[in-house]
């Protein structure tokens, strides 16, 4: 994830008004609303990449063999992503390690499941690529500057921070997102008469 010059402005703002608590202006806590809610959005848009990517997986996996190149292709990102390679990998490498690179993504995914045990039987919790989901920044301690004009509002119990409620729109499809991998057409050779 990167961050922009002006998102950066309001992360530094941020971050200088918790080590030393002020009011801030409305205005920024709009953009410190808006930069949590750009990063909630980003990491959800994260999950479903990812819940995409494995979904495709599985289904060049089960097409196999006839899907090799795109199903090799395919394990690497999620490998590169922080992926745990199940026991169907397993044995579609083991069918497939007469190729080079699948052999070579079989001795990687062994080294993979084996620190995952290693860590898993020493307590250590095994860290997963994508952050845990948190709860929605509702509001900045010493936020808004109470106007002295101002009338006092009603104060109503805020909600107990829960998950990220996910964008109204549909997710797309994997198929809308990953098309499906196609050769290129060699040009056809016209000959001219002369």
């Amino acid at each position: 994830m990167a961050f922009g010059a002006d998102e950066l402005r309001v992360l530094r703002r941020a971050l200088a008004t918790v080590l030393h608590p002020m009011p801030l202006p409305d205005e920024d806590v709009q953009d410190c609303l808006r930069l949590a809610g750009a990063v909630d959005e980003v990491a959800g848009e994260a999950g479903r990449m990812r819940a995409f990517l494995l979904a495709d997986l599985a289904r060049y996996r089960g097409a196999l063999p006839g899907s090799v190149a795109g199903y090799l292709e395919l394990l690497q990102d999620a490998l590169a992503g922080g992926y745990d390679p199940v026991p169907d990998d397993f044995a579609a490498l083991r069918a497939l390690r007469h190729r080079p690179a699948a052999a070579a993504l079989l001795e990687r995914c062994r080294t993979l499941a084996e620190r995952s045990v290693r860590s898993r039987l020493a307590g250590c919790a095994v860290p997963s690529p994508a952050p845990a989901p948190r709860g929605r920044l509702l509001a900045l301690p010493g936020g808004r500057a109470a106007a002295d004009d101002e009338p006092e509002r009603p104060k109503t119990p805020a909600a107990p921070p829960g998950p990220a409620t996910p964008p109204e729109r549909p997710a797309p499809k994997p198929s809308e997102v990953f098309p499906p991998r196609r050769r290129p057409v060699p040009p056809v050779s016209r000959r001219v008469a002369g």
